[in-house]
């Protein structure tokens, strides 16, 4: 018997919460770490005979996250395994205002989630499974505000950013490896989260932008959470999936 083993942050809500929905199955194993336990992913894990653990913890430390992943892979049997896949998908937004109107403590956390967060988790899930000998891939989830810079959000554009930058870093570590590690910093699409939410009721003033994310709610142009997950492991799918380095699901 063989297990597909799934790490998934950032699964309490949002799109991590459909993907880590998506991925209970029979015969898959999945980490989720998160920052409260869902009552819904255990429920349904027992009903569809997958291994579910969730671990709860606040990403804006990460190290204590890192010794919980490394203590969970140290728990598998790597002959029985036939893929491992860690998706780093939590991120922050800070208060929407410029950048002079921003609390330190916002700044670090959306960094912290953000960039940080995924590069902890990146070298413990690699350094964990170097020896393996079965397939492995980092999914991170980027964002079209990686590419594109936009007022008052510098904080979580920069982390993205620097989440497609380290993506494409780790690409070239990995190439060089006799088995390394498939990667990919994938932006999902325009999605209708919590995080939505926030930045179509942002003051106008503060947030320019603004009036831009009302209208995608408005004109229906906002991809469901689950729809957005379906299509993310769909690419994570893919045969080719890591020969981009940064990639957008709609291409």
């Amino acid at each position: 018997m063989t297990t597909h083993l799934f790490i998934v942050t950032g699964a309490s809500r949002g799109m991590g919460f459909c993907l880590a929905e998506q991925l209970l199955a029979p015969q898959h194993a999945l980490l989720c770490i998160s920052r409260s336990r869902s009552a819904h992913l255990a429920n349904t894990a027992q009903q569809r005979g997958a291994a579910l653990t969730q671990y709860v913890t606040d990403l804006a430390d990460p190290i204590p996250a890192a010794e919980q992943l490394k203590l969970w892979l140290a728990t598998q049997d790597p002959d029985t395994i036939a893929s491992a896949t860690l998706i780093n998908n939590a991120g922050v937004i800070p208060p929407l205002v410029p950048l002079s109107d921003s609390e330190p403590a916002d700044l670090a956390q959306a960094l912290r989630v953000g960039l940080e967060a995924p590069m902890v988790l990146t070298a413990a899930f690699l350094a964990s499974t170097r020896s393996w000998k079965t397939l492995r891939r980092v999914l991170n989830i980027s964002s079209g505000l990686g590419r594109r810079p936009m007022a008052s959000q510098s904080a979580y554009c920069a982390a993205k950013a620097g989440l497609d930058h380290f993506t494409r870093c780790l690409a070239l570590d990995e190439a060089g490896l006799p088995n390394g590690a498939k990667v990919c910093s994938l932006a999902p699409g325009v999605i209708d989260t919590d995080m939505q939410v926030q930045l179509r009721s942002a003051s106008p003033v503060l947030f320019p932008d603004q009036v831009n994310f009302a209208q995608l709610k408005t004109n229906d142009q906002l991809t469901s959470a689950e729809d957005a997950a379906a299509r993310v492991l769909a690419f994570l799918s893919r045969k080719d999936f890591g020969e981009q380095a940064v990639a957008d699901v709609r291409n």
